[in-house]
């Protein structure tokens, strides 16, 4: 009997002591997928905050960007701005003229985030970073009726120095010669001056403060030429060979026709443009920027 007993009892305390195993092992699981449950959602909520200080790529840009400089580049100036404005309809492009060296001033004072340069950059014009976007011809102009086809850079020269007055020493009728140029500080001036050697003893009858008035005037004067943008020359005036090339987009691109200059989009050096200005920039040597120079007839770069 007490035998019995002793066994009923060892089996209730087995029972027991299972039991409780099994409790702790509930216990450890729980505790485990507790853990588990909350390093996940730390790791989650890490993840969420990671990605929503992460700017995004696409952000709308806004603002004002300022453009002054070269009447020569107008026409390529407000199309590339009508473009870019029609894609960013939060940005407006404020295109002014003045001059190329006008265009440099503004851009150095802060007025200007770009400025509009038709020529190379000269060795003092430090502090500027000259982004070239398209080729620009100089034709010279004479009136339609003029018989002269064909100038040497050399008869050029002479002419805007007064050594040539008569059309009758190039080949042409007997009339003088009524030279018309641009305005000081004009970069069409600068570079036509530099290409051809005149430099400061050019001698003009009238100074033009626009390739369009300088183009009005020839096509008005008989005996008049004129130094004018190869993307305003049209049918009122009648466009030279020089040293035999005729001017074109071909031969603009290729070198063969020896008066041509770049169009710079100048910015300060070191100062960092507004997202607006840099997008602009961008868009004017973008596939479609380049288009649009060639459109209004400048020679692309790319």
């Amino acid at each position: 009997m007490k035998k019995m007993t002793s066994m009923i009892l060892a089996g209730l305390m087995a029972a027991m002591m299972l039991a409780s195993c099994g409790d702790n092992t509930n216990t450890s699981s729980n505790t485990e997928s507790s853990t588990s449950t909350s390093s996940s959602e730390q790791v989650s909520s890490e993840a969420t905050s990671t990605d929503a200080e992460q700017p995004s790529n696409n952000e709308k840009i806004s603002g004002t960007v300022a453009v002054s400089g070269s009447t020569s580049m107008e026409k390529m100036a407000k199309a590339l701005a009508e473009g870019f404005m029609a894609a960013n309809s939060d940005v407006t492009v404020d295109v002014q003229l003045g001059g190329s060296s006008t265009g440099i001033t503004n851009v150095m004072d802060g007025v200007s985030d770009i400025g509009n340069v038709s020529r190379d950059l000269k060795d003092t014009e430090t502090g500027l970073v000259g982004n070239e976007v398209a080729l620009d011809g100089i034709g010279m102009a004479v009136h339609p009726d003029n018989p002269v086809s064909d100038l040497t850079i050399e008869q050029i020269a002479d002419i805007y120095t007064g050594k040539i007055t008569n059309w009758s020493e190039v080949g042409g009728e007997d009339m003088e010669i009524y030279v018309v140029g641009r305005e000081a500080g004009s970069g069409t001036r600068d570079a036509f001056e530099s290409i051809t050697g005149v430099g400061e003893n050019a001698v003009y009858a009238s100074e033009q403060t626009s390739t369009g008035a300088a183009k009005t005037t020839v096509a008005s004067t008989p005996g008049a030429i004129a130094y004018v943008s190869f993307d305003s020359i049209d049918d009122t005036v009648k466009t030279l060979a020089v040293d035999g090339v005729a001017i074109s987009t071909d031969t603009i691109r290729d070198g063969s026709y020896k008066l041509q200059r770049p169009f710079l989009m100048v910015t300060k050096e070191g100062a960092e443009l507004s997202p607006a200005a840099q997008a602009f920039l961008d868009y004017a040597l973008s596939e479609e920027g380049q288009q649009i120079c060639e459109q209004v007839g400048l020679v692309r770069i790319k």
